[in-house]
């Protein structure tokens, strides 16, 4: 997990698909963090993401940075806990001019049955599961 998390930090950007109903969604994002030993994501239950992952926990992320690429297959489990949301936005403190952990929406995801695959042109794929 700690080879996906440095990938996903270090590239910045990432992008996450969801579906709709039948159509795939991809937005791209920027917060991940290790907190109680899972890597999570964050978003507002207001945003449509978070009710595409509601209906269907099944996601897939993708990043690059610098020639290689991550894909991540996996489940994205929503963590309730204050606490959560909390680790969250002390990592990502600019959040907090739109997210608080008591507004209501702020909403923390753990990576769950996670296939992290890193792969480029010019090696071998490396996979990282958890």
């Amino acid at each position: 997990m700690e080879k996906t998390a440095a990938f996903l930090k270090e590239a910045g950007t990432y992008y996450l698909a969801t579906t709709d109903g039948d159509q795939p969604r991809v937005r791209p994002f920027g917060t991940v963090n290790i907190f109680d030993g899972k890597l999570y994501i964050q978003t507002g239950k207001s945003k449509d993401v978070s009710k595409q992952l509601h209906a269907n926990p099944k996601a897939e992320i993708c990043a690059f940075k610098d020639g290689s690429w991550l894909r991540i297959a996996c489940e994205l489990i929503e963590d309730d806990r204050r606490e959560a949301r909390e680790s969250m936005l002390n990592a990502y403190p600019q959040l907090r001019a739109m997210y608080s952990e008591d507004d209501g929406n702020t909403e923390v995801f753990y990576i769950k049955n996670a296939t992290a695959t890193f792969s480029s042109f010019t090696a071998a794929p490396e996979v990282e599961t958890f």
